[in-house]
């Protein structure tokens, strides 16, 4: 019997993908105990065949343990807490489930912005307190939208944002040619987006790279009306600067849904600023994202039982070259 883990606390819980799995006749353990380091993954190394990566680590050290480990996937796109290097030095896939996401986060950063243009926060905490202040706010319809990355996320938020009238500029290392034509987006290097953009979203991969992409020098060139939103990655945005930024009204404010350690420290002086929106890094939680996702995640899967390739593989090296 193929035994297949997940430290995914939602992977599969409810709908067409609990139904597909329990009509495979897997045996399949859920780990995703949060009083455990590793969720309790441990403790099926020497069984697990597929390991279906959602809260934490597939680690190095965990990936070596693993004798029969088929394939590491994914529940989800991010793929920054998956060690890639040790299972492709052991010749095992690494898959993740790339678009599955992209409507349910690019929702709730629309939400942020309407939420920052139209002080939707500041208008429920002051009904629900008792008073009445009704807050004057900004529209959307004119304004520019900066869209940093224009993968699967960026795009589709950019998509909706010209719907609304609104101006996109973007910078992207590989744009596709033909969906900036139809959207009208102006590509600009990163520091003349900036400049231009009314609003700034992120929408890039963690990682060393694009650590403190956005940090004092880049909110420097914002304008001070100007907000920024982080549906991306903690470490995408030094929160340290942007605390600073915002308490010298050098920007109008953020929203923000990925922390660099979750949950965050409560006591960083950004979360006593009533300008910014926060939320649980539930960029992609959403009944409908959770199962185009689990229904990827179980396809990949299928494939990697039937000895095929994955379309979503992201170390396509370790295929041979025979491989269908």
């Amino acid at each position: 019997m193929t035994v297949v883990v997940t430290t995914s606390p939602g992977f599969a819980k409810t709908g067409r993908p609990a139904e597909e799995i329990a009509g495979r006749g897997w045996e399949f353990v859920r780990c995703a105990d949060t009083s455990l380091p590793d969720g309790g993954v441990s403790a099926v190394l020497d069984r697990v065949e597929i390991l279906v990566v959602g809260l934490f680590a597939a680690t190095a050290a965990q990936i070596a343990a693993a004798p029969k480990l088929k394939a590491v996937i994914k529940n989800g796109v991010g793929v920054d807490n998956i060690d890639i290097a040790a299972a492709t030095a052991r010749g095992i896939p690494v898959i993740n489930a790339p678009g599955t996401n992209a409507n349910a986060v690019a929702e709730l950063a629309l939400g942020g912005m309407l939420g920052l243009a139209r002080r939707i926060p500041q208008g429920h905490m002051s009904v629900v307190g008792g008073g009445w202040s009704r807050h004057v706010g900004t529209e959307l319809s004119g304004k520019t939208l900066g869209v940093v990355g224009l993968g699967n996320i960026g795009r589709n938020l950019a998509a909706k944002a010209v719907a609304l009238g609104m101006k996109v500029v973007a910078t992207e290392l590989y744009p596709d040619a033909a969906f900036v034509a139809q959207h009208r987006i102006e590509l600009l290097p990163l520091a003349d987006l900036l400049r231009r953009a009314d609003y700034v979203s992120l929408h890039v991969f963690g990682g060393q790279g694009n650590a403190h992409l956005i940090g004092a020098p880049e909110l420097a060139l914002m304008k001070p009306t100007a907000f920024l939103l982080n549906y991306a990655r903690g470490e995408v945005v030094d929160l340290d600067a942007l605390a600073a930024a915002l308490k010298a009204e050098r920007l109008g404010g953020a929203a923000i849904d990925a922390y660099e350690s979750e949950p965050p420290d409560r006591s960083h002086p950004i979360f006593a600023d009533p300008r910014v929106v926060f939320t649980p890094h539930s960029g992609a939680d959403t009944r409908e994202s959770a199962e185009r996702c689990g229904l990827s995640v179980i396809a990949d899967a299928d494939l990697v039982l039937a000895g095929r390739r994955s379309p979503h593989c992201l170390n396509p090296e370790v295929y041979s070259a025979e491989t269908a």
